[in-house]
């Protein structure tokens, strides 16, 4: 449904090293006024999550995550995958281990209701279901969100996890907001 009227594209931030002085809330926030730089369309934005590292028992520090929508009209999810990947570069992104920690991560979780392989990008993100990280703060701006493979709400998914993720949220997005 890219060239829906109401395409939104659901991209999730984390982050859990510092870059240029800047670490979590703050790193956050100036990821997304890099997104928005780059022609990104803020639609919502989550509260800012901290949450234990991926997977459970890495020995690295917790995460600071949140989600984003943004306007997603007559643009291919490669398209957004390469903006995403140009940003995460210019913050110091490293891509040598998986799973490794990170100064910022983003990754296109939904478009619509896309479903499937294009090009690097799986629609929707194939594990998004099993992460708090995702899901918690996907669920403040987006908790109807169906997905389209499993027929549930962001809230029904959540839910599912139940509540012993470790995760909370801790603040809002920064001062860029989402105005």
């Amino acid at each position: 449904m890219i060239g829906s009227m109401h395409a939104s594209a659901f991209i999730a931030l984390g982050a859990n090293m510092p870059f240029n002085g800047m670490e979590g809330p703050s790193l956050l926030a100036q990821a997304l006024d890099a997104m928005r730089e780059t022609g990104f369309e803020l639609r919502a934005a989550s509260g800012v999550w901290r949450t234990p590292a991926w997977p459970p028992g890495a020995d690295q520090p917790d995460y600071f995550n949140a989600v984003v929508e943004m306007a997603a009209k007559g643009v291919a999810p490669e398209a957004i995958f390469d903006r995403t990947r140009t940003i995460e570069t210019a913050f110091g992104r490293e891509r040598r281990t998986r799973w490794a920690a990170r100064t910022l991560d983003l990754d296109l979780v939904a478009l619509g209701e896309l479903s499937g392989c294009f090009g690097e990008v799986i629609l929707p993100h194939p594990r998004m279901h099993e992460r708090a990280f995702v899901l918690a703060p996907m669920a403040e701006i987006a908790p109807g969100w169906r997905h389209p493979e499993r027929g549930q709400t962001v809230r029904e998914m959540l839910a599912a996890l139940g509540s012993s993720g470790g995760y909370r949220r801790v603040s809002d997005l920064g001062p860029s907001g989402a105005g």
